[in-house]
């Protein structure tokens, strides 16, 4: 047996949405700078994650992690909550 364990991506995000049940979507954001025009850019990317107990709302701040698809769409888990919404 191999006792190797498998790195799994984790994001810190902003909740965008928590509409569905025990489903949050969770936007990421990061900067990079433009090759040709040398001006930064925000590129974003909305990941969908499950959320068992329903404890994030729109507005948090929180960590997700990478886990075995869920659903068709979901393959991220919510890890923490870093930060309430004020």
């Amino acid at each position: 047996m191999s006792d190797k364990k498998a790195n799994k991506k984790s994001f810190t995000g902003l909740v965008v949405s928590n509409k569905m049940d025990k489903t949050i979507v969770v936007q990421i954001s990061t900067k990079k700078l433009d090759p040709l025009y040398k001006k930064y850019v925000t590129k974003s990317v909305k990941y969908k994650a499950h959320d068992e107990k329903n404890e994030a709302n729109e507005g948090d701040t929180v960590n997700i992690i990478e886990c075995r698809p869920v659903s068709k769409e979901k393959t991220w888990m919510l890890q923490e909550i870093v930060e309430r919404a004020k």
